[in-house]
């Protein structure tokens, strides 16, 4: 880059709503639109999609002969019901709703889930001097950046088989034994549970280094909660100011979609496996599914984009389609 050049702006590289608006590609984007239900209508053959727009509190019905989905899994925080969880007397929140731990400062607070958000939420907490404690439940894999950039460059030219062992080495490299702070590594690889199961690996920032020093204390999954106590599996009991649950999302689809079981199930998840789980009945689609990511996306983006056109170019479509 020479001296002349200046750095780019998010705002040129990213065109605002007004701008994609006046884009002449059909169909335009409904923006302050919440889709209240969607169903179809067995008389027309069509989708009816309710929605109510938010500025000018109206609701609005789509029409519409297909209806593509792709809201993906990750609908609202999801916190598991934990027995004596709604009498406990501190602060309760999912990791969605964190913002610092400067509130948290001098209090014991506990995080569940070792995902990567309830790592770095750990690595924020112990850093801004809260009393850090997170409930690992599961074997996780922990990486750094540079591990993974590495293992997705191999993955272009060799198989799961041969990438997962050397990225497992490297780790254990870095990291040594983690299961003697409560840490199991999985039996698969790292890049495996990516692509079949959707597990990411936890891409360190920190956080095991205060493990390791024991500024962060690893307890095992929660019994049950007394008042201001949790009672853990090994029948330890400690008392905590706020729990905040890094334990995911979980998908609204089957809160607004009617008649959903014939794509998803109760969970939000798809009822046919991959390959087969992007397509319901009456030219229903979700995208999203697949867990495998930005890839998984985009692969099921496009074979939505052909069905449709397959069938568009199989019936006679109205001029006001």
């Amino acid at each position: 880059m020479n001296s002349s050049s200046k750095p780019p702006n998010h705002r040129e590289a990213f065109p605002s709503i007004e701008a994609c608006s006046d884009l002449s590609i059909g169909p335009r984007p409904r923006y302050f639109n919440s889709v209240e239900s969607a169903s179809f209508d067995e008389a027309t053959g069509k989708w009816l999609v309710e929605t109510k727009n938010t500025l000018q509190k109206v609701t609005i019905v789509f029409v519409a002969s297909f209806l593509v989905i792709a809201t993906g899994e990750n609908g609202k925080g999801y916190i598991p019901d934990i027995p004596g969880l709604k009498d406990f007397k501190g602060d309760v929140l999912h990791s969605s709703e964190y913002k610092s731990g400067r509130e948290f400062k001098d209090k014991n607070v506990l995080v569940v889930g070792c995902g990567n958000s309830g790592m770095e939420i750990s690595y924020d907490l112990c850093n801004l001097g809260a009393d850090t404690s997170i409930v690992i439940r599961n074997p996780v894999h922990v990486v750094t950046r540079e591990i993974v950039f590495v293992g997705m460059h191999l993955l272009k030219y060799f198989s799961f088989s041969i990438v997962d062992p050397l990225i497992t080495f490297a780790s254990k490299l870095m990291y040594g034994n983690l299961s003697k702070y409560g840490i199991h590594r999985p039996n698969e690889g790292p890049f495996f549970l990516k692509a079949t199961k959707g597990r990411s690996p936890i891409i360190d920032v920190g956080t095991i280094d205060k493990i390791q020093s024991g500024e962060i204390k690893v307890l095992p999954r929660i019994a049950s909660i007394n008042k201001s106590k949790v009672i853990f599996e090994d029948k330890v009991e400690l008392e905590f100011d706020a729990i905040i649950f890094a334990t995911g999302y979980k998908s609204t689809t089957c809160e607004w979609l009617k008649d959903y079981d014939n794509i998803i199930k109760d969970d939000g998840f798809p009822k046919n496996r991959f390959p087969n789980h992007w397509k319901g009945k009456n030219e229903l689609y979700y995208t999203g599914l697949s867990r495998m990511g930005l890839q998984g996306i985009s692969k099921d983006a496009i074979v939505i984009a052909n069905d449709i056109d397959m069938v568009l170019k199989t019936m006679v479509v109205p001029k006001d389609f």
